[in-house]
């Protein structure tokens, strides 16, 4: 049976419009993405099938080019669509953080360094940089590593916060792994970084792990 023929509150689009996004399941959302199904397939059913496949939503997500363009349904276009929605969301969730300020919603910092750092399959050392009044002024991506490691050095970290005439940092990076639990290297590395900045007076208010979850020094008592 066609989308078209259930009642119009099960419709996912109708269902989206009528009460929000929130309201729709992994599958109802993905649907409306996909707007159709395929031959013997609803948009929602095709949406479950691909979820199953994928093992979730994330994973559909996060898939490269030759896997999603692969699973039925799916092609080039529809993954050039969804690279660019994923990255409006992220630049929302960047505006987010520059308008709210970083201390007022520590959610919001969360949300952006995950949707930023969390799938990404090396490891990235990145830093947000904060003016006097600890409004974010811009994130920068500082190293670059393997799968498990990236080279992080603090001349480097202090030069590109005075570039920005950055007044406190909060780093952050993330474990590939999807364990964000810190390791001896990060703690020391993170000492390493408190002293470097501090000769310039310039403070370090966290540095959160990501992976799965987020892993917060300041919360940890670590720092």
């Amino acid at each position: 049976m066609s989308i078209r023929d259930w009642p119009e509150t099960e419709r996912p689009r109708e269902k989206l419009l009528a009460n929000g996004a929130a309201a729709l399941s992994d599958a109802e959302l993905l649907a409306v993405f996909l707007r159709t199904g395929v031959a013997g397939l609803s948009a929602v059913d095709l949406a479950r099938e691909l979820l199953s496949a994928f093992g979730g939503l994330r994973s559909l997500l996060s898939a490269d080019v030759e896997r999603f363009c692969a699973a039925k349904g799916l092609g080039r276009a529809k993954y050039a669509q969804l690279q660019a929605v994923l990255e409006l969301s992220r630049r929302h969730l960047a505006e987010e953080l520059r308008r709210e300020g970083v201390l007022r919603d520590p959610g919001s910092t969360r949300r952006f360094l995950q949707a930023r750092l969390r799938d990404e399959t090396r490891e990235l050392f990145g830093m947000l940089l904060l003016d006097n009044q600890h409004q974010v002024l811009a994130f920068e991506v500082l190293a670059i590593g393997t799968i498990n490691a990236a080279a992080v050095y603090p001349r480097e970290v202090v030069k590109a916060a005075l570039r920005r005439n950055a007044a406190a940092v909060i780093f952050a990076h993330n474990h590939p792994s999807g364990v964000a639990e810190p390791s001896a290297a990060d703690r020391e590395l993170t000492e390493r970084l408190i002293t470097a900045l501090r000769t310039v007076d310039i403070r370090v208010l966290d540095h959160v792990i990501v992976g799965e979850d987020c892993v917060s020094f300041a919360e940890r008592g670590m720092m």
